[in-house]
This record gives structure tokens, sequence and C-alpha cells, in this order.
């Protein structure tokens, strides 16, 4: 693991509020010193677990190794005509109206994973 996972895996945990302890607990780890241990950087998780990481925060085990994320849009979306014809028609609107589409779009997503509108993301979540 490199030296940006444990700044990563920190930022994760605080972004949902979360204490070592819970983190350990949701990932099933008996000691909280395994999970506080690969915060510090002393230790690094194995594949398995670093999968399990990801899940856990819904961001790839790319994202918690370089820190970057890569969009990945589904070839349904790109196939499907009601969304063809709503890109179609947001190329002529202003950049004010753009951003409230991109803004409503971010709130139906938290809507979706049962989230408050406004609650804090994780970093490198957004794909804007």
């Amino acid at each position: 693991m490199n030296d940006i996972t444990p700044r990563i895996l920190e930022e994760l945990r605080e972004s949902k509020g979360w204490s070592k302890t819970e983190v350990a607990k949701r990932l099933g780890i008996k000691t909280v010193s395994t999970y506080a241990n690969w915060e510090y950087g002393l230790r690094s998780p194995d594949k398995d677990m670093l999968a399990k990481i990801a899940e856990l925060y819904e961001v790839t085990t790319d994202y918690l190794i370089t820190g970057k994320q890569e969009s990945k849009i589904s070839e349904d979306i790109l196939e499907d005509d009601e969304f063809q014809h709503a890109m179609r028609s947001a190329q002529g609107f202003s950049e004010e109206n753009k951003k409230k589409i991109l803004d409503y779009i971010e709130l139906i997503e938290e809507l979706e994973k049962g989230r408050k509108p406004g609650d804090k993301q994780p970093r490198g979540k957004k794909f804007r």
C-alpha cells in the first residue's frame, strides 16, 4: 500500500462520522488496532479486506490505493433513448441551468442512497 491509503482511510471514516471502533465492527475485524494500524500506515489490509473497505465506503479499490476514481458510465445508460434525448436537449442550456441539473442529480443520488441532502460525502466520490 502506498502512503496515500492511510490518509484516504481516515478521510472516508471521518466523512461518515465513524470511529475506528465502528469501522472495525462494520468490517468484521475483532480488534480495533488492526484497523487503526492501516490508518497509521503501519500495516496494510490484504486484497480481500481492501475490497470490503471499498464496498463499505462505496468507492473503488483503485481509489483506496491511488486516491483517483474514474467515472464509469454503464453502457445501458448510453444506449437509453430518454437519456440521449436529455443530453441532446441539455447542450443548449445555460451554464447556470446545467449546474441546476447537476445539483438535482446529486440530490436524487443522495436520496436513493438513503442520505439526507447535504450529508458529507467521501472525497473522490463525485463524478463531475
